[in-house]
């Protein structure tokens, strides 16, 4: 069956985007459940979302550029193939070990996709088209972390945690299939340009220095590879300031305030929400003991929230200032923070509700007028650069927010499995956890305020 070239690519495109989010989320409802049979520690039950971000982050760059030189399509397709095998690795897991080596390479094969999906989509559809595309694309991300905890936790009281994993694999086998036999041909870039292994090195080892040394806080060690962590990170960024060949175009940073604000202010905003619903989950299934099924309904408040309100607040910052929009979500979403952080088990479900309506709402009002001034910041033929960079600033700020989530529990659980003995500890970590989150965001809103006036910077054009 043949289908229109554009149409084929935009339908793959769509079922990655969407089926990648709803295995994730789904694993989220999951964690106590594969805590329970695998004996994992507080510690090891925050690796495994973590992990996956840690490998996402660490590739998508560098795959980002093998696309570019070796071919689009063809990343992407060896990414939902290994995206298949390495979710069936996870299903099967027998221990810590291979469900965190097996999580390792779910994140890679993501960073494949992360670093394609939109390239696709641009390449394939003209500038008159393009952003109501990636809208599509966008909102199938948002309808998976919605899906995700309903039908992952009823999943996972009916057939168990391991089939969490499989949810995306039906739908990336559909993907394959177009890919291959509906999507001819393949696109590259015109310049073929060699990739920066000190870039590559530098960048990974400063991710898994970092993460490492996270988790084993309060001990000294702990802090000497934070430290080191952050070294190798700072050393990469000052690279690829000099390099004329670096792994991320980094110089947007240094020559527009808008632009640089404006990506900091999501940094802040991915690291403070992003592990929200690690911590609800957690919070619902232990503390209020709620089945998954049940604690995935209310898990899926925040991101149906964000899918509902986030394409008109986009078009409203077409006519009202962006910076405006996005400093009062990232206020409403603070104040979300604080509320969720003053859970307790004993707390009524309305607080919860209403919770994560606020953080829901508020991450809508910041993420999509944010987004708009980030590409409204940078000149048409820098766009694949503000892109790249704004898939870089995600990574980062989700997976600042699960090293978040880790933290909390090192302090206050410590390296032991929770159990009915330690929920007061637990319930401490959880309270640590969004007070955090919520202290974040006050630096946030005034990077959000002081970032300028996009709407004036565009009519000087």
């Amino acid at each position: 069956m043949a289908f229109p070239p554009r149409r084929a690519v935009l339908g793959m495109v769509i079922l990655n985007a969407f089926s990648t989010p709803l295995m994730l989320s789904a694993v989220n409802v999951a964690l106590p459940a594969m805590t329970l049979e695998l004996e994992l520690s507080a510690v090891l039950l925050a690796w495994v979302p973590m992990i996956y971000l840690m490998a996402s982050a660490m590739f998508v760059l560098v795959f980002g550029r093998i696309a570019d030189t070796c071919g689009r399509k063809r990343i992407f397709l060896i990414g939902t193939g290994a995206a298949i095998l390495s979710s069936l690795l996870a299903a099967v897991a027998t221990g810590p070990c291979t469900l965190l080596g097996a999580r390792f390479l779910q994140g890679v094969s993501a960073a494949m996709l992360y670093a394609t999906q939109m390239a696709l989509v641009s390449t394939v559809f003209p500038p008159a088209q393009r952003g109501r595309m990636i809208g599509w694309v966008i909102s199938a991300v948002y309808t998976g972390l919605a899906a995700g905890p309903l039908i992952g936790g009823t999943i996972v009281d009916v057939l168990g945690w391991r089939f969490s994993f499989l949810l995306q694999v039906p739908l990336a086998l559909i993907v394959l299939f177009v890919g291959v036999c509906a999507v001819r041909g393949d696109w590259k870039s015109r310049e073929q340009a060699a990739l920066d292994l000190q870039g590559v090195f530098s960048q990974g080892v400063g991710i898994v220095l970092f993460c490492l040394g996270v988790s084993q806080l309060p001990h000294p060690g702990g802090a000497a590879l934070l430290a080191a962590g952050l070294g190798a990170l700072c050393y990469f960024f000052s690279h690829c300031r000099r390099s004329p060949n670096a792994l991320w175009d980094v110089s947007l940073f240094f020559n527009n305030r808008i632009f640089t604000f404006s990506c900091l202010a999501a940094l802040i905003l991915y690291s403070a929400t992003f592990a929200n619903l690690v911590l609800v989950s957690l919070y619902l299934q232990y503390l209020k003991g709620l089945p998954a099924a049940s604690a995935g309904m209310v898990m899926m408040i925040q991101p149906a929230t964000m899918a509902v309100f986030s394409p008109w607040l986009g078009r409203l910052s077409d006519r009202v200032e962006p910076r405006l929009l996005a400093s009062l979500g990232m206020a409403i979403t603070a104040a979300g923070l604080v509320m969720l952080a003053q859970l307790r088990a004993e707390s009524p479900f309305p607080a919860v509700y209403s919770a994560l309506v606020m953080t829901g709402l508020g991450f809508s009002l910041f993420s999509s007028p944010n987004t708009n001034a980030i590409m409204g910041a940078v000149d048409p033929e820098r766009y694949g650069s503000a892109s790249a960079t704004i898939a870089v600033i995600r990574l980062f700020g989700q997976l600042n927010s699960m090293v978040l989530v880790t933290l909390a529990l090192a302090l206050a659980v410590g390296n032991t499995r929770i159990g009915v003995e330690n929920y007061f500890h637990l319930e401490q970590a959880i309270g640590l956890g969004f007070s955090i989150a919520a202290g974040l965001c006050l630096p946030g809103i005034l990077l959000s305020l002081k970032r300028g006036r996009m709407h004036s910077r565009l009519a000087n054009r």
